[in-house]
C-alpha cells in the first residue's frame, strides 16, 4: 500500500501540470499495475498537494494580486479584482459542463479505450502548437473565457488540461509566460472545488473502507506538492522555449498503445 501511495503521488505530481492528462494516466496507471483506488482520503490529499504546489510556485503574483485588491488606489483595485473576474469567467464553462454532464464524465473515465482516444487527441493539439506563432498579448476576459472553454473539455479524461488551456491561449495569440500563470491560477478553484466535493463525500460516509493511515497520507500530500512545483518549474521553462509541442508525440503514442495494447 505504502508503494502505491508514493507512485499515484509522483504520478499526480507530475500530470497534474505537465501537458499529459493526469485523469489519464491514472486510469491507465490502475489498468496497468493493478492499483485499485486507495481511498477518498488519498485523493482528497493529492489534489491538496498538488494546489499547494500552485499558490508556492506564484506566491509572489498572489501576494501582488492580493495587495491589489486591497488597495488604497482605486486604480489598483479595479486592475486586481478584474483579474479575479477573470478567473471566475474562466472557472464556468467547466463547472457548468460538470454539473450538467456528471455521470457521462464518470462513465467515459471507466472507459480505457476512450481515455486512449483523448490522448492521442491531446497529442494532436499539443503537436498543432508547433505551428502556432508566439504570442504577445495580455490575458483578456475573451481569452480568459476562451481558456475556460479549453478547461470545460479537459474533463474528458485523457485530454489535458493544462494542455488544452495553453494550446488555446496559444491560438488566440495570448503571451506564452502570461498564459501559462493564468492558466495554471484558473484551475486552483476547480482544485479547491474538487477538493471540497471529495471532502463531502468523505464526511458523508463514501469514503472507501480501505483508506489509507494518516502519515502516509501526509506523505503523499507532500510529494505530490514537491513532485507538482517541480512539474510546473519545468513547463514554464519549456513554454519559453520551443518544446512544448513535444509533449505531443508522447501523449500520442501513449493513447495509441492504450488503444491496441489494452
Amino acid at each position: 500500500m505504502a508503494l502505491s501511495v508514493f507512485f499515484l503521488s509522483v504520478l499526480q505530481g507530475v500530470s497534474e501540470f505537465l501537458p499529459i492528462s493526469s485523469s489519464g494516466h491514472l486510469v491507465i496507471a490502475e489498468r496497468l499495475l493493478g492499483i485499485a483506488e486507495p481511498g477518498l482520503r488519498l485523493e482528497i490529499c493529492l489534489h491538496l498537494g498538488t494546489l499547494v504546489s500552485i499558490v508556492l510556485f506564484y506566491r509572489k503574483t498572489l501576494l501582488s494580486l492580493f495587495g491589489k485588491c486591497f488597495s488604497k488606489s482605486s486604480l489598483a483595485r479595479i486592475e486586481g479584482w478584474m483579474f479575479v473576474a477573470k478567473i471566475v469567467l474562466s472557472a464556468l464553462p467547466a463547472v457548468l459542463v460538470y454539473f450538467l454532464f456528471p455521470s457521462q464524465i464518470e462513465s467515459l473515465a471507466k472507459n480505457v479505450k476512450m481515455v486512449g482516444a483523448l490522448l492521442m487527441f491531446t497529442g494532436a493539439v499539443l503537436c498543432g502548437t508547433r505551428y502556432m506563432p508566439k504570442g504577445s498579448k495580455g490575458i483578456s476576459f475573451a481569452r480568459a473565457l476562451f481558456m475556460g472553454v479549453g478547461q470545460a473539455i479537459a474533463l474528458l479524461p485523457g485530454v489535458s488540461r493544462s494542455g488544452t488551456t495553453l494550446a488555446f491561449a496559444r491560438g488566440a495569440g495570448a503571451d506564452p509566460e502570461k498564459s501559462a500563470e493564468f492558466s495554471f491560477l484558473m484551475s486552483a478553484p476547480l482544485i479547491a472545488g474538487g477538493f471540497l466535493l471529495e471532502l463531502k463525500s468523505a464526511l458523508s460516509g463514501a469514503s472507501a473502507a480501505g483508506d489509507v493511515s494518516w502519515p502516509m497520507l501526509a506523505v503523499g500530500m507532500a510529494v505530490s506538492a514537491a513532485v507538482g512545483y517541480l512539474s510546473l518549474a519545468f513547463l514554464v521553462k519549456t513554454l519559453k522555449g520551443r518544446f512544448f509541442w513535444l509533449f505531443g508525440p508522447y501523449c500520442f503514442v501513449a493513447g495509441l498503445c492504450v488503444l491496441l495494447f489494452l
